[in-house]
């Protein structure tokens, strides 16, 4: 998870700048936008989402467009499973910034826990197509491809140009289509092996994790 630093570029908070008073109403935490984000980041660092959810949604009412900001939200949000309240999030970074990988990725997995697996595989091949090299992205899209191909095999095979399609070997029989196999790599950046449960849920099991050289 974060370790309370802000991403070159993201929009982040700077230091005395948007914020509220230090003295705030009975009830509201000290401090201003900053410390806000500063604090919220660290309790998601040390395990606390649901704390750093309250001083990360107060930040990001107070400062809306910083990315930093609501990025960080949105994984609190996840990690505390407020999945469509961090799917929102990570789609108002990615709509704003549409080179910003992580903000896909953190969209498509929450998809997955929402059960849109269509969605989730969309928006998972977009951050490995901007970030091929990230072993969880590719993790997470592998899972939801063979949860998408394991449901299909209940109801028929999966027809080409659907997602989890693969075409099938050139010696195959005629008709055949090629599922994937089970997903590997785990949950992202842990390296356990998750695969897909007996309802073919698989992707959604992935945790938020920092690529801490793009984005710590």
């Amino acid at each position: 998870m974060s370790d309370g630093q802000e991403r070159v570029g993201g929009g982040g908070p700077t230091e005395g700048g948007g914020g509220a008073p230090g003295q705030g109403r009975p009830g509201e935490p000290t401090g201003d936008v900053y410390d806000w984000y500063r604090r919220g980041a660290k309790l998601l660092a040390e395990g606390h989402p649901g704390a750093a959810v309250q001083l990360l949604a107060r930040a990001a009412a107070a400062e809306p467009q910083s990315h930093s900001i609501r990025e960080a939200l949105a994984r609190a949000q996840y990690d505390a499973g407020s999945y469509a309240a961090a799917l929102e999030n990570f789609r108002a970074v990615a709509m704003a910034d549409p080179s910003d990988d992580y903000a896909r990725f953190g969209w498509g997995i929450s998809a997955a826990r929402l059960g849109d697996f269509e969605t989730s595989a969309k928006h998972l091949a977009l951050a490995v197509a901007m970030s091929p090299g990230t072993a969880h992205y590719r993790a997470a899209l592998k899972q939801t491809r063979a949860t998408l191909a394991a449901r299909a095999g209940a109801y028929g095979p999966l027809l080409p140009g659907a997602p989890g399609y693969l075409e099938p070997p050139a010696d195959a029989a005629p008709g055949t289509v090629r599922p994937e196999g089970p997903a590997g790599g785990g949950a992202a950046g842990r390296g356990e092996d998750q695969g897909t449960d007996k309802a073919g849920n698989g992707a959604g099991d992935a945790e938020l994790t920092d690529n801490e050289d793009e984005h710590g």
